[in-house]
């Protein structure tokens, strides 16, 4: 690479404020998971005045993100007018020194990577949606709340089943529904609902930690081939290892008692199994189609979209004549619990349910994404890099990006991982999926799955409640680290520490 000389002052990092300077350092921190498309371009920007500026903006950028709870901001706005100012200092540099087309590719081939994953996510949450439209969701719940369980039963239950769903249905999703339950059968015990809430958390966390489906980091790491379908699976008993090693010393302080009676009728609407099974065999043709065809996966999942139309027009020809006759016999009878449990008759429609993605999650992945991608051209990653994987080894520098992901989003921290793309064993991308995927457990504002939690069970679930058990936590945190490096010793051969 060649430094611009043309383009402004030469910038004096040592005479920039303390917390910039800090910033600086904690960049990998605030990255996500994409291939190294994002290289660093022949015109080294990193000590130039138009790098510093599109530095600057980001870590402002991401101040608001942080502070959307506070300031009522949706977190994809600043990220994406950071990302167009990003871009635009990048081009303007270019054009003034006669080199208009390698910036075009770059953004280019960026953008086709963050469409790979927008549509795989796309899918997945259309899925999820027209579950919990048909009630599969509400009907899991209403199961648990009459088997009349104990607050250290209901503990154990939730958390086990935060655990074991995340991996298939994401950690947010299974947080929310987890939390549901909890704040239902707990009403004014907030103590309770506060534990139960970290042990949610953990376990979503720590179980969307072994599968390309349970949370975002691990989805970029399995499409961008770092990591097989198949070898994620390594990380299950590290994983396990993470939940139960709070949860076991969490369970000592719930009481043993039965809460007062709740019981909740909610049935399933028809089609709702078989959209599961949809959803399965949606998961397994881009598994298919990415193992054995070598294709990316979003082709089996769009296929898999293609799958829920088709019942969507089944189910749209094939009007359930048996709802509609128990609906005129609830509305004769005036039933109004009656009506709400039996749900609407109106035709299910799949692009209803694309509607209802989280758009303000994509659009955010798509700001960081790019972000990320022009100060990687720029030449930021190459020195982060360096400082990282290179000073700390590869070991360490996972464990700390973990940590950090507890105050920053794990996304930015792997999409800045899977840019840099530094040369580490088998071993060590496992070790940054687990940390990263865990690490954000350490606080509520960690993860998105505590983040939604705070909201769910305002003022039962607290970021100082939360804080209380960080310790403990860390624990966990540190015997799956233990773990890994122990029993997955054999993967680590390749490169140094």
């Amino acid at each position: 690479m060649r430094a611009v000389t043309s383009i402004g002052p030469t910038l004096d990092y040592a005479a920039m404020p303390k917390l910039i300077r800090t910033l600086l350092l904690l960049l990998p921190g605030l990255m996500t998971a994409l291939p190294a498309h994002a290289a660093a371009g022949p015109i080294d920007l990193t000590n130039s005045t138009v790098g510093g500026i599109a530095l600057t903006i980001f870590v402002l950028a991401y101040l608001l993100v942080m502070g959307e709870e506070r300031l009522n901001l949706r977190k994809s706005k600043p990220v994406l007018v950071a990302a167009g100012i990003i871009w635009a200092l990048i081009g303007w540099v270019y054009v003034a020194e006669g080199m208009p087309g390698p910036t075009e590719h770059a953004f280019r081939e960026t953008l086709l990577e963050f469409a790979e994953l927008m549509l795989f996510l796309l899918v997945a949450m259309t899925y999820i949606n027209a579950m919990e439209e048909r009630n599969v969701f509400d009907a899991l719940r209403a199961w648990m709340l009459r088997r009349g369980f104990r607050y250290r039963s209901l503990f154990w239950l939730t958390g086990t089943l935060a655990f074991l769903i995340s991996p298939i249905a994401d950690n947010l999703t299974t947080a929310l529904l987890m939390c549901a339950v909890v704040t239902k059968v707990g009403e004014g015990d907030n103590r309770f609902i506060n534990l139960a809430c970290i042990n949610i958390v953990v376990g979503a966390n720590a179980g969307g930690a072994f599968s390309p489906f349970g949370d975002i980091t691990t989805l970029m790491v399995w499409q961008a081939g770092m990591v097989k379908f198949y070898e994620f699976f390594a990380l299950l008993l590290p994983a396990i290892v993470n939940f139960l090693v709070p949860a076991v010393v969490m369970s000592l302080f719930v009481r043993n008692e039965a809460p007062s009676a709740v019981s909740e009728d909610v049935e399933m609407k028809r089609g709702a199994r078989r959209i599961v099974l949809l959803f399965l065999l949606t998961v397994a043709s881009a598994v298919a189609g990415h193992t054995l065809l070598h294709l990316p996966p979003v082709l089996g999942m769009m296929t898999g979209l293609g799958y829920l139309q088709f019942f969507g027009y089944y189910l749209r020809q094939t009007p359930d004549k048996k709802l509609i006759r128990a609906r005129l016999r609830a509305e004769r009878k005036g039933d109004r619990e009656a009506l709400q449990r039996l749900g609407s008759v109106v035709p299910f429609d799949v692009f209803n349910r694309v509607a209802r993605a989280e758009w303000d999650t994509l659009l955010f992945f798509y700001g960081v994404v790019m972000c990320v991608g022009g100060l990687g051209y720029m030449g930021y990653l190459g020195v982060m890099s360096t400082a990282l994987f290179t000073e700390l080894g590869a070991t360490y520098a996972n464990i700390l990006l973990g940590l950090i992901s507890a105050v920053v989003d794990n996304i930015p921290v792997m999409f800045a991982v899977l840019t840099m793309q530094p040369d580490m064993s088998h071993g060590h991308w496992l070790l940054i999926t687990l940390t990263a995927g865990v690490g954000g457990s350490l606080l509520s504002i960690g993860s998105a799955a505590g983040v939604a939690l705070m909201g769910q069970a305002r003022g039962q679930y607290t970021f100082m409640g939360h804080l209380r058990w960080s310790p403990i936590i860390l624990l966990g945190y540190i015997a799956s680290v233990a773990v890994h490096l122990t029993l997955n010793a054999d993967s680590f051969q390749v490169f140094g520490p």
